[in-house]
C-alpha cells in the first residue's frame, strides 16, 4: 500500500464508571486513532497506551510522538508497505509496541477492506461469537463489589474478573463466590506482589478460580515459575509476555499455565495470531484480554478469540460496559453472553464520524 497521509487524531471519551485498578482510577479515556490514507483506501488503528506509563512503560503522549517523529516518517520512506512487512520497516525503533501496532491495525484494515476480506479470515477464526467475560475493578467496600457484580450478572456475562492488590484480595474473592456459586471467576493482580507473597496467593486456591493473571512483576518470570509450586491455581501471564519469543521462553520455563494476549502490549495483531498458534502448538490455553478499548479494538478482538487457541472467554465486553456512546455505528453488544464476531471487511464497523468529530480534542495530519 502507497501510503499518502496518515491523520493522528486524539479523542476524549468518558468512562461510564470509574475504572480504578492497583494502577490508579481512570475516568475517562484519552485515545490516539491512527488513519492511513491510500490510493482509494483508507484504514483506523487505535493506540491502547494509557494516559501514564504505569501499565507498560508506553503512554498515549509517548506514542504520538514517538509516531510523529520516527515511526511513520520510517513507514512513508519505504514507499509501498503491506501489513505484514509494518513491523519488520519499524524494527529500527526499539519497543514502542503499542504504537506499532497501532499503525500496522490502520494499514491492516485498510488493505482488508480494500480486498473485501474481514477481520475474523486474517485472524484464523473458526466461530461466528464468542463468550465475553468482564473486568470489575477494586472498589471502597465489599457490598460495592457485590452490587457491581450483581449487574454484570444481570446483563449475562459469562465470566467475571476481579482486580485484586494486597488488603484487596481473599475477602472479595471469597465473598464473589458466596454470593454467585460456581460462575467462572478469576483474578487479576497486575504485577502487585512478589515472590514472598506465595503463601498467601495460595489462600486463593479453596476458590477454585479460573486463574491468577500476572501475580509478580513483569521481568519476574522465573519467579512465577517458583510461584507454582506453591499456588494451585493456575498461573496467567500478562505483562511478561510481551512478543511470541517471550511466550515461547515463559511456556520452556515452566512459568505459565494460561497465556493472556493483549494485541496492544505484543505489537499488533498479526503478533498476536503468532502467539496463539505457539499456545496452541504447546497446549496452553489462550484469551484475549482488554485495554478499555473503543468498538475499532473490540472488533478486532472479537475476530482474535474467535481463533481456535482462545479457550477461555475474554475481557471483551460490550461497548456499554465502558461507554455511553462508541465511535462507531455498530457498537459492541452482549447477545445471550456472547459477541459477535464482525464479518464485514477490514474491521467490520463503521465510524460514527459526526459523534467522532465531537469527542475530538485534535487531529495532525502527515503526508510524505
Amino acid at each position: 500500500m502507497k501510503l499518502e497521509a496518515i491523520e493522528l487524531r486524539r479523542i476524549a471519551l468518558p468512562l461510564v464508571t470509574p475504572f480504578r485498578t492497583s494502577f490508579g482510577t481512570q475516568t475517562e479515556r484519552d485515545i490516539l486513532l491512527v488513519r492511513v490514507i491510500g490510493p482509494g483506501a483508507e484504514g483506523w488503528g487505535e493506540c491502547v497506551a494509557l494516559m501514564s506509563p504505569t501499565y507498560s512503560a508506553e503512554y498515549v503522549d509517548g506514542a504520538q510522538h514517538v509516531m510523529q517523529s520516527f515511526l511513520l516518517p520510517r513507514l512513508f520512506e519505504a514507499g509501498e508497505v503491506g501489513a505484514h512487512e509494518v513491523a519488520e520497516v519499524l524494527r529500527p525503533y526499539q519497543g514502542h509496541r503499542m504504537a506499532k501496532a497501532a499503525i500496522e491495525m490502520a494499514v491492516l484494515d485498510a488493505e482488508l477492506r480494500t480486498a473485501g476480506r474481514s477481520w475474523g479470515t486474517e485472524m484464523g477464526a473458526l466461530a461466528d461469537r464468542v463468550a465475553s467475560g468482564v473486568s470489575v475493578g477494586i472498589f471502597d467496600s465489599v457490598p460495592e463489589l457485590l452490587d457491581h457484580v450483581q449487574g454484570y450478572v444481570d446483563e449475562g456475562y459469562v465470566r467475571i474478573k476481579l482486580k485484586i492488590e494486597p488488603g484487596w484480595d481473599i475477602e472479595p474473592v471469597a465473598a464473589v463466590r458466596e454470593r454467585f456459586g460456581d460462575i467462572p471467576l478469576q483474578v487479576d493482580a497486575n504485577t502487585a506482589y512478589r515472590l514472598g507473597d506465595a503463601k498467601h496467593l495460595a489462600k486463593l486456591d479453596p476458590f477454585d478460580l479460573l486463574l491468577i493473571e500476572q501475580p509478580l512483576p513483569e521481568e519476574h518470570v522465573r519467579a512465577h515459575a517458583e510461584l507454582r509450586k506453591v499456588v494451585r491455581t493456575p498461573i496467567c501471564l500478562d505483562e511478561s509476555i510481551v512478543s511470541a519469543q517471550s511466550c515461547v521462553d515463559a511456556i520452556l520455563m515452566g512459568a505459565v499455565d494460561i497465556v493472556n494476549v493483549k494485541w496492544g502490549r505484543v505489537g499488533g495483531y498479526l503478533e498476536a495470531r503468532r502467539i496463539a498458534d505457539i499456545c496452541r502448538a504447546h497446549d496452553i490455553p489462550v484469551w484475549c484480554g482488554g485495554m478499555i478499548e473503543t468498538g475499532l479494538g473490540r472488533a478486532g478482538n472479537a475476530a482474535l478469540a474467535a481463533h481456535p487457541a482462545f479457550q477461555l472467554p475474554g475481557d471483551i465486553s460490550a461497548s456499554a460496559r465502558f461507554y455511553a456512546q462508541d465511535i462507531v455505528t455498530e457498537p459492541i453488544v452482549l447477545e445471550d453472553g456472547y459477541v459477535r464476531v464482525p464479518t464485514g471487511p477490514g474491521l467490520g464497523v463503521t465510524l460514527d464520524h459526526a459523534f467522532l468529530d465531537e469527542v475530538t480534542i485534535k487531529s495532525t495530519t502527515l503526508r510524505p
